[in-house]
């Protein structure tokens, strides 16, 4: 006989090993009984320096069998119920192969070679296009499949331009929220290196939806001319707290108590979380494909987290990116506790728990 999820709640012994014959955190659910439903994204095709991020849903579900699930400030957010799909065979070859195709171009760009003396070079890049757009449609399709089924989803990348597809989905859904980005980079770029939808570039794309209320970034470091530009033309809806000027504000006496709550009021009552794993600090995310010194710590984040949740405001979706295990599990290990960080959080606002 077939267990409810409710009897799985009661015989789930959240306490010992936790196994891969269950699902992420070692979780017994299926996504029919689960209420966060986190859909896998094996995508880091036009990634610009290293790349690795799209084994990155496998390696995070592995290291997620090793966390404790009763967490101090949450409780029992597993009891909310959370699945994450497999990873699609489909999408991690085409990955692979565009991958190898990214690579050539992207090594001959490097070299200041004109690209028109390479016409095979210009039939890839608009194949790595198509395929990143098709990517984008299949992402908002599954969302949409589990959003129309009053489920809440996040992404697990892959790149950061993993998530445009979730976050197209809910603007469907919602009329009006706010991106929560935290981020090395402002990823306001229109496009980078010839890719349309290139990792640099998913706020920019994100900011075409008319009802996204406002961006706000957290810890950025490092930024190009015209992204600058673009925030300085969009003070009513971009705002962008520096990463140095956090730290100046911390140096100077104020309190990072202070600082969240003006980065919360400037967010709508429905948040998404977009999390860079590069917005960390480098010693916590040391394989991420564009590492950059400064970031915020792993608690000042979750500190944020669990200040945001008590000013009345919605998780209405998330993703985490950019994580790249390299030759050890530690930034798989940091991705696991981040995510398991941010479920707990969503499960909290949305009264699941």
């Amino acid at each position: 006989m077939t267990k409810s999820k409710e009897d799985k709640i009661k015989t789930f012994d959240f306490d010992e090993l936790l196994t891969q014959d269950n699902n992420i955190f070692g979780l017994p659910f299926n996504a029919e009984e689960s209420d966060i439903i986190i859909i896998p994204v094996p995508w880091d095709v036009s990634v610009s320096y290293n790349d690795g991020t799209s084994n990155a849903p496998e390696a995070i579900k592995t290291a997620s069998l090793q966390l404790d699930l009763f967490d101090y400030e949450y409780g029992m957010p597993w009891k909310a119920g959370i699945f994450m799909e497999d990873v699609s065979d489909e999408w991690k070859a085409e990955n692979k192969k565009q991958r190898q195709s990214a690579k050539e171009y992207i090594d001959y760009l490097s070299l200041g070679n004109d690209l028109n003396n390479r016409p095979d070079l210009k039939k890839k890049l608009e194949a790595m296009n198509a395929s990143c757009s098709s990517l984008n449609s299949w992402v908002e399709e599954k969302a949409s499949f589990y959003l129309n089924k009053n489920k809440i989803v996040g992404i697990l990348g892959g790149d950061h331009s993993s998530p445009l597809g979730l976050i197209r989905a809910l603007s469907k859904k919602h009329k009006k929220f706010s991106i929560l980005q935290i981020d090395a980079h402002a990823d306001l770029r229109n496009g980078y290196e010839g890719f349309v939808f290139s990792h640099a570039s998913i706020m920019h794309h994100a900011l075409s939806l008319d009802n996204i209320e406002s961006l706000v970034q957290i810890g950025v470091r490092d930024i190009g001319h015209k992204e600058m530009e673009k925030i300085k033309s969009n003070p009513e809806r971009i705002h962008t707290f520096f990463d140095c000027d956090i730290k100046n504000c911390l140096y100077k006496g104020d309190t990072w108590d202070v600082i969240t709550e003006n980065i919360i009021s400037l967010l709508d009552e429905n948040v998404y979380i977009s999390f860079d794993i590069d917005g960390l600090e480098p010693s916590l995310c040391p394989n991420t494909g564009t590492p950059v010194p400064g970031g915020m710590a792993f608690n000042e984040f979750t500190y944020l987290l669990r200040q945001l949740t008590l000013k009345n405001k919605k998780i209405i979706g998330f993703d985490l990116c950019e994580v790249s295990s390299g030759n050890d599990d530690w930034d798989a290990n940091v991705g696991a506790r981040i995510l398991f960080k941010i479920v707990a959080a969503t499960a909290f606002t949305n009264k699941l728990i």
